[in-house]
C-alpha cells in the first residue's frame, strides 16, 4: 500500500506544470467532488491552539450535526487519551470556537449542548447570520409542534393565465376575448388580540424570626462578696490601708478616696492572713490596667475577690503520704512455695500436716 501511494504522488508531482520549489512542502490540489470541509486557515495555522486541539476542531467542523462529541466519544475514536481530549475541547472553549452547556430536558434529564462555529472571530464582529449545518440522519421521531405556535397562512388561488394564441395568417374577422374571471385576493388573516398578560401573584414573605432581647427585669448574678479575714487585726488594717493608699504611687490611675479605701481594706486583709505579700498584692491590682480606667474601686474590688489566692497548705498538708507496709514473700523450708510472712517458716498447708502428724 506504501508503494502505491508513493508511485501515485510520483505521477501527481511529474504532472505538476512550472517550476518546483527546491525544498519545504510541496501541494498537489486535486479538487474535491463530494465528503469535504472547507476549515479557515486561522483554525488550522492558529498561533495559540495545540496540534490536538487543531485536530479536534477540524473533527468536530466536519461531522453534522447532532452528532455526539463527548469526550467518551473522541476518546473511543482517537487513540490520544481523555486528558489530551478534554484539554484539546478547553483550548477550543478558551478561543472561541467551541461552547458547551449544560440543559435540562424532559423527565429531569441534564445534558450537555454543544456549539462549534467555524468563524468566532465574524461573529464577535457582526454582520453575518450564522447557519445551522445539516443534521445527521436520526431514526428518532420528529418532537411535535405545539398547535399554539403554529399559524396558518391560508395559500392565494391560482389566477388565470392567458395562454398566447398563434397569429392569424389571413385577415379574418376577430374572435372574441374570453372573459378572465377575477382574480380571487386572499382575505387578509386576522391579527390576534395581544395576550393578556397575567400579573404574577405577589408570593408573602415568610416572617422573619423575631429578634428575642433580654427582658429590662432579668435576674443578674449576684455580686459575690469581698473577702474578710477571721479576724481583723489592728495591724492587718494599718497595713491593707497603706498599701491601697500607696497604689497611685505605682499606676496613676489607681487614686483612691478614703471612703474607698475603708471599703477595700478587709480585703487586702484577707490576701494578708493568708500570707500573700504586699509585692504579689501590688502586682495582681496594678497589672494589665484597661484604659481608660472609670471605676478603679470596683476593678479593685473584682480583682481582691477574683484573685484571692487559697490558703497557704502547711507542713502536714506538704508531707507525703506513707505506704502502707507490704510483707516480703518467704520460701516454705517444706515444699519450697512462696508464700508472705515476716518470719521465714513453713507455708499453711505444710503446718497444717505437721500439726495433723503431731
Amino acid at each position: 500500500m506504501d508503494t502505491e501511494h508513493d508511485n501515485a504522488l510520483a505521477h501527481a508531482l511529474a504532472a505538476i506544470p512550472g517550476p518546483v520549489p527546491p525544498s519545504g512542502v510541496i501541494h498537489v490540489v486535486i479538487p474535491h467532488a463530494s465528503r469535504f470541509t472547507v476549515v479557515g486557515n486561522h483554525l488550522a495555522q492558529h498561533a495559540e491552539l495545540s496540534l490536538v486541539a487543531i485536530g479536534v476542531g477540524v473533527h468536530i467542523q466536519s461531522l453534522p450535526a447532532g452528532t455526539e462529541v463527548g469526550i467518551k466519544t473522541l476518546t473511543a475514536r482517537f487513540p490520544e487519551g481523555e486528558v489530551k481530549i478534554a484539554c484539546a475541547l478547553r483550548e477550543l472553549e478558551a478561543h472561541g470556537y467551541l461552547r458547551r452547556t449544560r440543559v435540562r430536558l424532559t423527565r429531569g434529564r441534564v445534558a450537555t449542548r454543544t456549539v462549534f462555529c467555524n468563524q468566532p472571530g465574524a461573529v464577535l464582529r457582526g454582520g453575518m447570520v450564522p447557519v445551522v449545518g445539516p443534521a445527521v440522519r436520526s431514526a428518532a421521531p420528529a418532537p411535535t409542534l405545539v398547535r399554539e405556535h403554529i399559524h396558518h397562512v391560508p395559500e392565494p388561488e391560482p389566477t388565470a393565465v392567458l395562454e398566447p394564441r398563434p397569429m392569424a395568417e389571413t385577415t379574418s374577422v376577430p374572435e372574441p376575448m374570453p372573459v378572465l374571471e377575477p382574480t380571487r385576493v386572499p382575505e387578509p388573516t386576522p391579527v390576534p388580540g395581544p395576550v393578556p398578560v397575567r400579573e404574577p401573584v405577589p408570593v408573602p414573605e415568610a416572617p422573619h424570626a423575631p429578634v428575642r432581647l433580654p427582658s429590662r427585669t432579668a435576674p443578674t448574678q449576684p455580686r459575690r462578696p469581698l473577702p474578710r479575714p477571721q479576724t481583723l487585726t489592728p495591724e492587718l488594717r494599718q497595713a491593707a490601708s497603706a498599701l491601697l493608699a500607696d497604689l497611685r504611687r505605682h499606676a496613676e490611675e489607681l487614686v483612691l478616696s478614703e471612703e474607698a479605701v475603708e471599703e477595700l481594706v478587709p480585703g487586702v486583709a484577707a490576701w494578708l492572713e493568708r500570707d500573700a505579700t504586699t509585692d504579689a498584692i501590688r502586682r495582681a491590682l496594678t497589672a494589665d490596667l484597661p484604659q481608660p480606667l472609670r471605676h478603679p474601686a470596683r476593678l479593685l474590688r473584682h480583682r481582691l475577690t477574683a484573685l484571692l489566692p487559697p490558703p497557704l497548705p502547711g507542713v502536714h498538708d506538704l508531707a507525703a503520704t506513707r505506704r502502707a507496709p507490704v510483707t516480703p514473700f518467704q520460701t516454705c523450708d517444706g515444699c519450697e512455695r512462696a508464700f508472705r510472712s515476716h518470719d521465714p517458716g513453713h507455708c499453711r498447708d505444710c503446718r497444717a500436716q505437721y500439726w495433723e502428724a503431731a
